[in-house]
């Protein structure tokens, strides 16, 4: 029999994954996976859950349950890894921005049956100063909102708990100046927010209305501060999509430094990682990962 290791935080979300979990276990079964359970118990613990599992059983199959930040503790632990299984995810956290670029819904059964349909492809990954991650990261303005806002608040009011913490940061917008240095040149300035991304989402919020995911280059853009109409910007970027939009820089690369204070914190998939300068580079298709077929359309360099 085929072998599969689930990895699941047990207090994501809105901490029911567990009560699923036995019916998660019985369709793999009968896809003829043998599965084995790793619960992760503290920050970071599925990075080392990896290795635990894939030292122990080889699957052929690793299930991620969990939110953005799960699923980036468990690409940390793969990445360090010379084999890598094949990738299922199901989303259970709060956002989940990873999982609508994937196609995959936050619908547990949803997720299993693209789980059985089995669209495999091979992702790119990101790779920083402070680690790998697999769809965003970023520094400036409203990025601390997914690890700020209080666990309680997430539980009692889901999505709508970060436009709330949104709200209190409306009037207190961050800025660094930077110098940003890529395939395309140098460039330097006071930047509001500056987001290095494979995904078409982030924050819930449409960022880039037709991303590639597999093309070995990142998409950029670097918001510049400008006094009195910065959230403006950010609205007309994220709600109205123009295909340009002044003060607004955009464009792909696969690699990127920026030289940064060290009051520059990076969230990276959600959670905080670093601060000051940072160098980033794209792993091209680093990842085997199971998609919504319908998601196909993004990944246009499959061998």
């Amino acid at each position: 029999m085929k072998t599969c290791a689930i990895i699941y935080n047990p207090i994501c979300g809105k901490k029911t994954f567990h009560h699923t979990l036995p019916n998660v276990e019985s369709r793999l079964e009968t896809l003829g996976y043998t599965c084995n359970i790793y619960k992760t118990e503290y920050a970071n613990h599925a990075t080392a859950l990896v290795k635990k599992a894939l030292d122990e059983s080889k699957p052929e199959l690793l299930i991620v349950a969990g939110g953005d930040g799960t699923f980036n503790e468990v690409l940390n632990g793969l990445m360090a890894c010379e084999s890598k299984p094949t990738v299922g995810y199901i989303p259970t956290g709060t956002s989940c921005d990873l999982g609508s670029s994937l196609g995959i819904k936050k619908d547990i059964d949803q997720a299993m049956e693209i789980i059985e349909e089995h669209t495999v492809v091979r992702m790119d990954v990101g790779l920083s100063t402070f680690g790998y991650f697999s769809y965003v990261c970023a520094s400036g303005s409203y990025i601390d909102i997914s690890y700020e806002t209080p666990t309680i608040f997430k539980k009692l009011f889901g999505y709508l708990a970060y436009v709330f913490s949104g709200i209190k940061r409306f009037f207190k917008l961050k800025k660094y100046y930077m110098v940003v240095k890529s395939e395309h040149g140098e460039q330097k300035g006071l930047y509001t927010l500056a987001m290095v991304l494979n995904s078409k989402r982030v924050a819930s919020m449409n960022v880039v209305n037709r991303p590639v995911l597999d093309d070995g280059k990142l998409d950029v853009a670097l918001f510049k501060y400008t006094p009195f109409l910065n959230n403006m910007l950010f609205f007309i970027s994220f709600i109205l999509h123009p295909y340009k939009v002044p003060r607004v820089k955009r464009f792909k690369t696969a690699i990127i430094e920026f030289e940064a204070p060290d009051q520059a914190i990076w969230n990276q998939d959600g959670e905080k990682k670093g601060k000051g300068s940072i160098k980033i580079e794209v792993v091209k298709q680093a990842l085997p990962i199971i998609i919504n077929k319908n998601q196909l359309k993004y990944f246009q360099n499959q061998k």
